[in-house]
């Protein structure tokens, strides 16, 4: 089984592109980290944080671009897919991307001041239900 849950924070706002057709692609870098903590010793083993490159497909990505922004604290599930590059040196290089089939936004969105007293301000769409499945493609993707 190939599945990956997280939740982390997101690095900067997503890049986005729309490919052939409208089909959007948005990438988001996404820190984790495991807190440190001090061994029976008295020695500081110190907090470690991974980055993972995050990839949303179709309505998702859409959605990633309408509503996540950095800063911003994410649930994302999907799988772990490896694509090999060259890069401009002619380098062989080696990428690894969660390809993301489900999200949930985990910031709370600030509410807009209302002029009036008596006015609710309209809570903001909570776009988790969506599940979009990644594309199939040989591994090229836009960034």
């Amino acid at each position: 089984m190939n599945k990956v849950m997280l939740i982390g924070n997101v690095g900067a706002d997503p890049q986005v592109k729309y490919l052939d057709q409208g089909v959007c692609v948005a990438q988001v870098r996404l820190a984790t980290t495991e807190r440190g903590y001090t061994l029976q010793n008295g020695s500081q083993v110190p907090d470690r944080t991974e980055w993972h490159n995050c990839i949303f497909w179709r309505k998702m990505g859409e959605i990633v671009e309408k509503y996540v922004h950095k800063g911003d604290k994410l649930y994302v599930e999907g799988k772990i897919q490896s694509r090999d590059w060259t890069d401009r040196q002619g380098v062989s290089r080696r990428t690894i991307d969660i390809m993301v089939d489900n999200m949930e936004l985990l910031s709370p969105r600030a509410s807009a001041p209302s002029t009036l007293p008596e006015q609710q301000p309209a809570a903001a769409p909570k776009p988790a239900a969506d599940v979009v499945t990644p594309a199939q493609n040989d591994g090229d993707y836009p960034f």
